[in-house]
């Protein structure tokens, strides 16, 4: 029994060479020409972005379906997990880094721009009647418009991504107890969960452009507010996609209690976008 598992220790499962790189890197690049020529008005535009989507969906639909075949046909065993942790791990510290970079972004606006644009040395010869409070659009912009509270929307949407949280807490619970149907139940939840926070946003979103003028044009704060609100919802978009298909694997009965990585780092992932948005709330929203 030990050496068959110092064997298995030791076995490494190389895949055999994809296509499915060079696909995606295709498709990026047609969303990207077709990006410049819809900015330039040339014709034929949109045509290459939807095509380039359309290829990126199916190379991901692809690229998953192969992965997945090779988890269930037991071609993964002990290093392989060390690596997919390891790899997970540097992937949610690269997206830490770059939602730094925005809160660092706002930081340097509210703290140290906003108050040294109105301080005496700039007032006397740029802009006399700047103010340095915030929210501001910044000196120069003298259109009208109102910040975005955070007792209403935003604190409908902190409730459902925090109980997404618990939601998918427990399903790795009933994963690890062997309890299938309370798994796949709060699963859903999850999904739903963050579904409904996408369409709060979105509303959130056309009431700001409606009712309080406030648009990605609305000077440093409406620059930083949909910045950091838009990216966060980009991966809330993400990440439910990636629930979505680990929730149709638990459908079809794939994962064991003491093997399910694939959980685990969309799990992971999800509290990792809770966090990111508690930061959010307390400081675009609240403070």
């Amino acid at each position: 029994m030990a050496q068959g598992a110092t064997t298995q220790r030791q076995h490494y499962y190389v895949p055999q060479p994809m296509y499915w790189p060079v696909l995606g890197s295709m498709a990026l690049f047609m969303m990207m020409l077709g990006g410049v020529f819809v900015m330039n008005a040339a014709p034929g535009g949109w045509v290459g972005v939807a095509a380039g989507a359309m290829l990126i969906v199916y190379m991901m639909f692809r690229w998953f379906g192969d992965v997945i075949a090779e988890s269930e046909g037991g071609k993964y065993h002990g290093w392989e997990d060390v690596s997919f942790r390891w790899g997970m791990s540097w992937f949610i510290f690269s997206e830490v880094m770059f939602f730094a970079a925005f809160f660092g972004a706002l930081f340097y606006i509210r703290v140290l721009s906003v108050p040294d644009l109105a301080s005496l040395d700039h007032r006397a010869t740029l802009w006399p009647e700047f103010k340095a409070a915030w929210p501001s659009a910044g000196p120069g912009f003298e259109e009208k418009f109102s910040p975005m509270g955070a007792w209403g929307l935003p604190a409908i949407n902190t409730a459902l991504l925090l109980s997404s949280g618990v939601t998918v807490t427990i399903a790795h619970w009933a994963l690890k107890e062997g309890k299938r149907s309370m798994l796949n139940w709060f699963l859903f939840c999850t999904i739903a969960l963050g579904v409904t926070f996408l369409g709060v946003q979105a509303y959130e979103y056309m009431h700001a452009y409606a009712e309080l003028n406030l648009k990605l044009t609305t000077g440093a704060y409406g620059s930083t507010f949909f910045m950091l609100t838009g990216f966060h919802g980009f991966h809330v978009t993400v990440g439910a996609i990636m629930l979505t298909v680990i929730w149709a694997r638990c459908l079809k009965g794939h994962f064991k209690p003491d093997q399910h990585f694939a959980f685990e780092g969309v799990a992971w992932y999800w509290h990792f976008v809770d966090v990111v948005w508690l930061g959010l709330f307390i400081f675009v929203y609240w403070l």
